[in-house]
């Protein structure tokens, strides 16, 4: 069930980390889970992320567009992202996510260096490690909002010299801050 939040308190007081990874703990790991039963719109998605970096000159090599060397996804699950988008883009993957039952999937791939099996508030980069592209993607809603800010400096902070951090979410359009007692997840209203 999702409530509006009330705009007194902190959008993000209600996040509760071990609801949410109780409520991923559940979950099954394929497309449909990881998308809530949602699994069509995965081609779509993936195409349109494809489009999106592609108008940033980003891409397979060969089309006019340019590779990464490294690109690091955060809050993977199973790796929908990393396999059918990053992949065919970046020559090594390193891979934030909590639970391990979704990341099994992606030890020993092609590609993948580190998975680090942690929430997005607790990775640390790696002394050195500098990526060429970031990509988050639905699941930053679980961080309240300093940790989301700690997680985006890390990011800026392990970014390669014109590398790039994409934050692909979900907004509410409510005029408020939506929460979901079900994943224990916020749905941020960001207003111009």
């Amino acid at each position: 069930m999702i409530d509006d939040i009330d705009n007194s308190s902190p959008a993000d007081a209600s996040i509760c980390k071990e609801d949410g990874l109780r409520y991923w703990e559940g979950i099954q790991p394929d497309d449909n889970g990881m998308l809530g039963g949602f699994a069509y719109i995965s081609k779509v998605d993936i195409q349109g992320s494809r489009n999106f970096l592609a108008k940033l000159g980003i891409g397979r090599a060969g089309k006019g567009l340019m590779s990464v060397e490294s690109a690091l996804e955060g809050g993977a699950g199973i790796g929908r992202i990393t396999t059918n988008l990053l992949s065919t883009l970046a020559t090594e993957i390193d891979i934030i996510e909590p639970i391990s039952k979704f990341t099994a999937v992606l030890q020993g791939k092609e590609g993948i260096r580190t998975i680090y099996n942690c929430g997005l508030e607790a990775w640390q980069p790696d002394e050195g490690a500098k990526y060429d592209l970031v990509w988050t993607q639905w699941c930053v809603g679980h961080l309240t909002d300093q940790q989301l800010v700690e997680y985006l400096e890390r990011c800026r902070d392990a970014l390669a010299e014109d590398g790039l951090i994409v934050i692909k979410e979900n907004l509410s359009t409510s005029g408020k801050d939506a929460f979901d007692e079900e994943d224990s997840s916020v749905t941020r209203y960001v207003f111009a």
